[in-house]
């Protein structure tokens, strides 16, 4: 199990970093602050450029000197938790999830020593409602916390051994 883990980390780490590499060297999304990508009718997807100095919705942001040190810190912290927990996992859905949160950790941990915030682009809306602006590191955080909540909700327990 936790060479899965470790391969679908390493997989969202690389898109997540490709992305952000395309997004600010080669896009200039910076410079150009948002790019429509579609929308069909009310609903519509833009590249529109945040910087995160927060964590998940901007909370917990800081304009404090090492305010993004200890937000790095912390999520390392985490994935090493994690990494842990992976060693131990018993499905393959628990390991693939873990994979997706430590990989997309790592992910934003790299931005925070890099930049100092977070690359944050993925602009989704509908019916004037427009959700938190997200990467492909906080997707797969999402989803693996999203698989791991169902595994811990409707998993069957093993059937209890008897006694001897």
């Amino acid at each position: 199990m936790m060479r899965l883990g470790l391969l679908l980390a390493a997989l969202l780490l690389a898109a997540d970093q490709a992305s952000k590499y395309w997004v600010l060297e080669v896009l200039d999304l910076p410079n150009l602050r948002s790019v429509p990508l579609f929308e069909a009718g009310p609903v519509g997807l833009n590249l529109t450029m945040v910087w995160n100095r927060g964590v998940t919705f901007g909370l917990l942001s800081g304009e404090g000197p090492l305010n993004h040190i200890i937000l790095a810190l912390v999520a390392a912290v985490i994935a090493g938790f994690l990494l842990r927990w992976l060693a131990k996992a018993e499905t393959r859905a628990v390991a693939a999830a873990l994979g997706a949160v430590i990989g997309g950790a790592i992910g934003n941990v790299i931005d925070r020593l890099r930049f100092g915030a977070v690359v944050d682009f993925v602009d989704a809306y509908g019916w004037g409602w427009h959700w938190y602006v997200f990467n492909i590191a906080d997707a797969g955080i999402v989803c693996g916390v999203g698989v791991l909540l169902a595994d811990a909700l409707f998993r069957r327990a093993p059937p209890a051994k008897e006694a001897a």
